[in-house]
């Protein structure tokens, strides 16, 4: 690192006020395009908050074997899905990354070993969330990678250690669904207000054990019971609350929003810390 590097990354990473931290509940692709009022709750929640000097968002949908950071200076738009109309083909959300980031954030953790990536870019659990907060696409974004061979509990070690960023600047996000069963949805209520029984059980514990603070109970989800394993048939877009959770701190505000269920066996249940 050379030191015209070396001074930028100083500048960026400047200490500032701690920034929030938040889960947000990203749904189906459509939500990218669509205007509801999961939508428009994304869009207040920019508003609201101040500006950061970038993001690092952990999305549900980029999982490797160990953890990486996107490194690049100008991640493409990764379009992840099919069968969707091509209007959502045709979203690019083109901000820039920060390979200054990538680096600071490589360097803080000492939990694993951590590289830097390349060839992913900006997978749409994190675009179609935060184009809706940023539409200007003009703050830096880098994603972390969701080590798919580790437990719970390495997950929420690890995000701790990300604590310092929030000083930063830096704006942390986990991207994903605290119930995702895509095997049991109600294709026609997707776009309706419609859950089953076990969607609702499991939802109001998940919500219980946050607004306690009962982070064990979350970690150890294997061993909640019947509604926690058909809410979480796999655990990829469960980590990311894991990830935003690990990083509340004593008396910090927590609040929910986007508390609705839709098609069935998901929920958008969000959360914002501070």
């Amino acid at each position: 690192m050379n030191l015209k590097d070396l001074n930028k990354m100083t500048s960026t990473m400047s200490r500032t006020e701690k920034m929030p931290v938040l889960f947000l509940g990203h749904g189906s692709p459509m939500n990218a395009i669509e205007e509801n009022e999961f939508v428009a709750n994304f869009k207040q929640l920019g508003k609201e908050l101040v500006r950061p000097n970038a993001i690092l968002c952990i999305s549900a949908h980029w999982e490797t074997k160990g953890t990486f950071v996107t490194a690049m200076q100008n991640p493409p738009t990764i379009h992840d899905f099919g069968g969707f109309p091509q209007a959502l083909f045709d979203v690019q959300y083109p901000a820039p990354g920060s390979p200054e980031l990538a680096q600071e954030t490589k360097n803080i953790i000492t939990l694993t070993e951590v590289g830097l990536d390349d060839k992913w870019g900006l997978d749409h659990g994190a675009w179609s969330v935060i184009k809706h907060l940023y539409p200007n696409a003009d703050i830096p974004v880098i994603q972390m990678s969701i080590d798919y061979s580790q437990p719970a509990k390495y997950h929420y070690e690890l995000a701790k250690e990300l604590n310092s960023l929030r000083n930063k600047g830096i704006l942390i996000i986990g991207s994903g669904n605290m119930v995702h069963n895509l095997r049991k949805v109600a294709w026609d209520k997707l776009n309706d207000e419609y859950a089953y029984g076990w969607a609702i059980e499991a939802n109001e514990k998940m919500k219980s054990h946050i607004l306690s603070g009962d982070h064990q109970n979350l970690i150890d989800f294997k061993s909640q019971g019947k509604a926690f394993d058909l809410a979480i048939p796999t655990p990829e877009h469960y980590l990311p609350l894991l990830y935003t959770l690990a990083l509340k701190e004593e008396n910090e505000n927590l609040t929910l929003f986007n508390d609705k269920p839709v098609g069935g066996s998901l929920t958008m249940t969000s959360v914002k810390i501070g």
